[in-house]
Formats: C-alpha cells, structure tokens, sequence
C-alpha cells in the first residue's frame, strides 16, 4: 500500500492550464447537448396553409431551419405515429394572412398552439421566398418558448426523467495507464462517484451517462512522469457532454507497479469534476425543448 505521502503529488502539483474545455472543475460549457437529447420535431409541409405545395415545403423547411437556430432539433419532412409534429395552418383576413401553430405529441394529443405573426396576404399566398423565410424567422422564438415549456410539463410527469430522479453513470474502461491504473482507477472511480445526486449502472444500456478515461505518461524533469489523465462522458447516445483533464507530476514508483493510494486520489479529485458535467448536462437537458 502506498503511504499517504504520496497523495501530495497527484493534489497537488497539477500543472499548466490546457485547450480543454475543463480542467479539473468544468464549468457551464460542460454540456452543449442534451442528455439524452431530445427527439426530432418534424415539421411536414402544410396542407391547409393557404400554400401551394412547392411554397409549403419551401416554408416548412424554413421553419424547420429557424427551429435549428433555437437549439430545437427540427427537420422538414412528413411525420410518423411516434413522432413529435409542428402543424400549422393559416387564416386570411383582409389583406393579411395569420399562420398558426400547433405541437402535437406521438400520443396524438395537443400539447400547445401558438399564433404567429401577420404576413401580407398577397405575399404568402402567392409563396414569396422572402415572405415565407421572414416569417419562419419572426415565429421561430415564440414557437421555441412554447416548445420549452411544453417539455418541463412533459418531464415533471415522467417518473423516470431525469429532473425526477438520480443520473445514472456508467464507469467504462481507462486505458493506457501505466502498471495496474486500468484496473485500479476505474475501481477507484466507482467508489468515489456515487452519492445523492448521482448514481451507479451496473451495465452502460442502463446508464444515462458513460464515463471512460485515456492515460498518456512521458518522462519529465528530476527523473519524474508527466501523467495526464482525460475523463471523458458521453450521453446515451454516445455523444459527448464534457471531459475532465488531470495532469500531475509522479514519480515513477508511485504507480508502478501499482498505483494504491494515488488510484483513489485521482478518482476522488476526477469524480467532483464528472459530477459537474453532469449536473450541467441535466441542466441543460431540463432547459431543452420536448420537441
């Protein structure tokens, strides 16, 4: 077993800032997508639009692109029975044509409408490219808000979303590790990770969240080994929400042949910063649209 001495090193003597999105402590860029992301919202070609059919999919696919904008996942295609849907209408009235709105679910149930902005009726009805594209640019907030809401509702229901439980994190493979750090870093992590906001899975199609390191080593000055250690979480659909970096001095025989005391500082220091980028991830997957 190694003496508690040797922590110091690993705490301690972490050095130069790197190119990455975190060191140590990951901050709010720790999570750009969402976890898991959310499913596509379809955006067919209106029927009753007062469209003819090149102009309504000329209009869906700049509504479905405005959507893009918002950080709402969108394509302009014909929906299925599982899918999320965008279906507009439109209305003329005097000399302006309304567009309306409405999100409904795979369920088939109306989950919000929205009006959207009064266009010129001679414009929209004739499929103006630039009406139709200022149009699908001036509803596309609105519409994203109501989308955001419509997913808070949604996911305050479901027992198993994640605003209403724990994360679960799988500990995948750390490779590269000199002497027995594959072995003793993701044990080490596992003891180290779980708590009251995160937990354990036993298999990776169980987990929410999976974590997996790289170990790369070259020798450094005074006869010591530079060692950095990159932990990285992907989502369920193997994209990748955020990386925690370690880089620390050793000497040698501190993890050759085993690592001991240093394999659970590691882990303790790699899992305050796993945590963060999880907690962002739900953040941010909680401020997603159910689209």
């Amino acid at each position: 077993m190694k003496r508690a001495p040797l922590l110091l090193p690993l705490l301690l003597a972490a050095c130069g800032t790197l190119p990455e999105p975190f060191y140590g402590n990951p901050g709010p860029e720790g999570a750009r997508l969402s976890i898991p992301p959310a499913p596509v919202l379809m955006v067919p070609a209106p029927k009753a639009a007062l469209l003819d059919s090149k102009a309504a999919a000329a209009f869906a696919g700049d509504l479905a692109g405005a959507l893009v904008n918002y950080d709402v996942p969108s394509v302009a295609a014909p929906a299925g029975k599982r899918d999320w849907r965008l279906q507009i209408t439109a209305q003329q009235s005097g000399g302006s044509v309304t567009p309306a709105y409405v999100i409904t679910g795979p369920d088939g149930k109306r989950y919000g409408q929205q009006s959207g902005a009064p266009e010129p009726a001679q414009s929209w009805t004739s499929g103006n490219a630039a009406t139709l594209s200022a149009a699908a640019a001036a509803d596309a907030p609105a519409l994203s808000k109501l989308l955001a809401n419509i997913n808070a509702q949604v996911q305050q229901s479901n027992p198993d979303s994640l605003e209403n439980r724990p994360p679960r994190i799988f500990v995948g493979a750390v490779t590269g590790a000199p002497g027995d750090g594959d072995t003793a870093l993701p044990m080490n992590l596992k003891r180290a990770l779980p708590g009251p906001d995160d937990m354990l899975a036993d298999d990776a199609k169980d987990a929410d969240f999976t974590v997996t390191c790289a170990v790369k080593s070259k020798p450094d000055t005074g006869g010591q080994m530079q060692v950095e250690l990159d932990w990285v979480v992907r989502d369920g659909n193997n994209r990748v929400a955020g990386q925690v970096t370690q880089i620390h001095d050793l000497n040698p025989g501190d993890i050759t042949p085993y690592w001991g005391d240093v394999a659970a500082a590691a882990a303790r220091e790699a899992a305050g910063g796993i945590q963060q980028v999880v907690s962002n991830a739900v953040l941010k997957k909680a401020a997603k649209p159910a689209s």
